[in-house]
Parts: C-alpha cells; sequence; structure tokens
C-alpha cells in the first residue's frame, strides 16, 4: 500500500516532470536540434538529483552528452545499472498529428506527445519507481544510471564510453524500459531481440543515362540487375540463400517453441491491421516465431531512373537501394556484412559495377529466465498488474544491449512498458497514463524485491 500511496500523492509532479522533459525536443538525426540535446541531458540531471540520486552529471562523448547518476545504498549489496535514451525520432509529418507533437496532452487517458512512450515516459517510469522505493525505504540496491542521446541515431558515441568508463559502470545488471508488451490483456517481458545488419548498394552501368529505344536488349540496365540480384536473396520458401548465412543460427528448441505457441495470436485480425491478404515467411516456421527468433533479409528502399511526372523513356546508368537483415542470437553481424558483400560480388554480372558499403549493425540477445534480476521484474510486474508477464522474443533490434554483455559483461534485463498502439517513431505517439502509474509500481516493486 506505502508504494501505492506515495505513487497517488505525487501523480501531478511525476507528470509535470515528465512533461518539462517532453516540451524539450532533443531530437538526434537534426542537426538544427543539437542545443536541445545539452538542454535535456542538464534536465534530466536535475529530475535525477531531486528524486534522490547522491549525484548526477552531464558527460561529454564525440556526440550528444551521457547523463550519469548514483545512489550508493551500501557498497556490500548488489548494483543495478538503469539505461535510458533521451532522445528522440523527427516528428514529420507534422501534418498528421492531432496535436502539437512537443506540447503534451492528456486525451481519453493517454499522454500524447513525442517521446511518451519512446523513450522519456518509458524513463520516467524507472526514475520514479526508483524515487518510490528510496522515499519509502524499500530500496535494497546500488542504483546507476546512463541515459544517452543517441539512440535513435544508432549510438554512435556509447561503446566508448562503456570501454572508457568500465569501472564507473561496474554493476551486477541492467535495467531496461524501452520495449513492449504483446498487449494490454497479454503482459509479458522480452527476453530476446534480434541483431541487424545494413547495407546500401550502388550498380553501375553505362557513363550516363540512354535512350531505352537507341539501347534497350543491347546493354544491361542497371535497376532490372539490381532488381534480380535482391530477389535472388530469398527462395520460394522465404529461406536467405547466401552461402553461410545461418552456419550460427540456433534452431529454436520444442519448449521455447510451445512457450511461443501461448501467446494469443489471431492471424485474421493480424493482417486486417496491416493491410495484407495473406502471410509470407520461412517455412516451418510460424508467424510469431518468423517475427522474432527467425533472420529475415529485406528490402528497405530502391531508387534510381526516372521517376519524375509523366514520361521518359530513359535506360539509367545507375541504381541504389538499402537493405538489412535482421540477425538471431549467435549470428555476428560484422561475419555477416562480410559474407553479403562477397555474396553481391559474386553474383553480379560483368556487364555492371557493384558497390556495397555497410551501415550500422548490432547483435541480437537473450536473457536467462532464470537470471534472479528477471525473476524479480517477473514478480513485479505480477503484483502491480495483478497477471503474471509471458517471457517473449520481439523482432526489434536494440544493438547497445549485446554491446553491454560484451564491454561490461553484464545481463540484461528488459522490463518494457510500451504497446503497439503507443505509434512510437510515428504521429501522434501516445502512452496510456495507468500504463505509466502501474509501471512506476512494478519498478518500485522490483527494488523492493531484488537484493
Amino acid at each position: 500500500m506505502a508504494i501505492k500511496s506515495y505513487i497517488k500523492k505525487n501523480e501531478k509532479r511525476f507528470l509535470d516532470e515528465l512533461f518539462s522533459l517532453i516540451r524539450i525536443p532533443s531530437i538526434s538525426a537534426q542537426q538544427e536540434h543539437k542545443p536541445d540535446m545539452q538542454t535535456c541531458a542538464r534536465r534530466w540531471a536535475d529530475i535525477l538529483l531531486s528524486s534522490g540520486a547522491d549525484k548526477a552529471e552531464v558527460m561529454e562523448t564525440e556526440g550528444n552528452p551521457i547523463v550519469y547518476a548514483e545512489k550508493n545504498v551500501n557498497p556490500e549489496n548488489k548494483t543495478v545499472l538503469v539505461y535510458a535514451h533521451y532522445d528522440v525520432m523527427p516528428v514529420e509529418p507534422l501534418d498528421l498529428w492531432n496535436s502539437k507533437p512537443f506540447e503534451p496532452v492528456i486525451r481519453n487517458g493517454r499522454i500524447w506527445a513525442r517521446g511518451a512512450d519512446d523513450d522519456k515516459g518509458q524513463s520516467m517510469i524507472q526514475v520514479k519507481g526508483f524515487e518510490t522505493a528510496l522515499k519509502e525505504g524499500l530500496l535494497q540496491c546500488n542504483v546507476k544510471f546512463i541515459f544517452e542521446g543517441e539512440e535513435e541515431i544508432g549510438s554512435p558515441s556509447i561503446e566508448a564510453f562503456c570501454k572508457a568508463h568500465k569501472e564507473l559502470l561496474k554493476a551486477d545488471v541492467i535495467l531496461v524500459s524501452d520495449t513492449s508488451m504483446v498487449s494490454a490483456d497479454t503482459l509479458s517481458l522480452t527476453t530476446g531481440l534480434r541483431g541487424l545488419a545494413y547495407w546500401e548498394i550502388e550498380v553501375d552501368g553505362p557513363s550516363r543515362d540512354l535512350h531505352s529505344g537507341h539501347f534497350g536488349g543491347a546493354v544491361a540496365n542497371p535497376i532490372n540487375v539490381l532488381c534480380k540480384m535482391l530477389a535472388d536473396i530469398t527462395d520460394k520458401d522465404g529461406r536467405i540463400t547466401i552461402p553461410g548465412f545461418y552456419d550460427d543460427v540456433e534452431e529454436l528448441s520444442a519448449e521455447e517453441r510451445e512457450m511461443i505457441a501461448q501467446i494469443p495470436f489471431d492471424e485474421a485480425q493480424y493482417k486486417e491491421a496491416i493491410g495484407v491478404k495473406a502471410l509470407f515467411g520461412e517455412k516451418g516456421y510460424s508467424t510469431l516465431e518468423r517475427n522474432s527468433c527467425r533472420p529475415s533479409f529485406d528490402v528497405c528502399g530502391i531508387w534510381g531512373g526516372y521517376i519524375g511526372e509523366g514520361s521518359k523513356t530513359v535506360l539509367p546508368s545507375k541504381a541504389f537501394a538499402k537493405v538489412s537483415c535482421r540477425l538471431v542470437p549467435h549470428q555476428n553481424h560484422e561475419t555477416i556484412s562480410k559474407l553479403f558483400e562477397t555474396y553481391i560480388h559474386q553474383v553480379a554480372p560483368e556487364y555492371v559495377t557493384v558497390k556495397v558499403t555497410p551501415k550500422h549493425g548490432g547483435e541480437g540477445y537473450v536473457c536467462p529466465i532464470d537470471l534472479p534480476a528477471y525473476k524479480a521484474a517477473e514478480e513485479a510486474i505480477r503484483i502491480a498488474f495483478g497477471k503474471k508477464p509471458l517471457a517473449v522474443r520481439r523482432g526489434g533490434s536494440i544493438p547497445i544491449i549485446s554491446s553491454f554483455e560484451r564491454i561490461l559483461g553484464i545481463k540484461t534485463v528488459l522490463m518494457g512498458f510500451g504497446l503497439e498502439q503507443n505509434a512510437i517513431h510515428s504521429p501522434n505517439e501516445s502512452c496510456r497514463l495507468d500504463f505509466f502509474f502501474k509501471g512506476i509500481e512494478a519498478v518500485a516493486e522490483f527494488y523492493r524485491i531484488f537484493r
């Protein structure tokens, strides 16, 4: 009751502090918002101090600053490191928003604003859960916080920061709220994430655009060639054809497949929600297995030639594509990147020149469900929400999570409170008020339990 009472008494202040952060347009992808990154970092440091941290500081990196804070209860006790990010996605297209993206409003039981969920809302859940446990004398462990400002652009600075501050970041477990649950009715904890590899491809043909009547049939069209190469990367059964691609893919155990089968899933509703008549994926696996535990290949964008108004009978000199693979645990993104680049050069015909440029990437991650911190999070959610969460792998990627394990040697518990309908990265992002406050309660319960 003490936890619920403290939260209830401080609801307005919790929201006011969240709204003060949301009003700062900390868009890491846009250079014009560089000053806002500093402003947001300083505001977080102030909030962490007022929430009970012994110290909080803004630490510079080669990119946007990192906010570090800590609360020391007892050096003999365990330490939790809380990771979050304060940068947000761009808000365009603005005309699709029903209210100003950086002026939060409460409507229909939801907070509407950019960052309401991803990740300012979820970060505030962590901080206010910590505050609640501390003020009510329930905190059993030391707590450290590391909030970065570059997650939405691939976290280019945080690995170097972690390597340079390994002792500062020393902890027993990392706690992250930057994931979602299956639904409001089907509570879940994320136990796995897919990795990512991303490339840009350029195919060069003739030295200039050509008249398709004069040269069509005599000169290879780079767009045709690129499309053929990309189409051949997956076969009729949805398998990726790159040699060696599946060498490190671990097959799902019967136990995990049974766990996935317990997740409520309505295929008709799923198809209707995304506007497709039928689903397609790797043969031999269910839809929920395919989009969480199996690798995939996708063309994210493709362009070249004439795409303006009217007709232009042109044989283009160049074609381009951006492509990605979602990877599963044990697949190394650098290894896959090299396999992909080798494959593309091998299958490229001699009448074109191909250039492959690797972009960002990261490893997948799996959290053991017998981890004491996982068990504490599971019980905390059961108490706060009234139902035990399922253990669920998700199809997205948070590359820094695997980096934490590699650099710091620490496992991460993904204690997220997002929902699909919160529309993160999209216009009209939102967060349910009841999930916000129940999330705070769950985090406070975590600190009461974990020791």
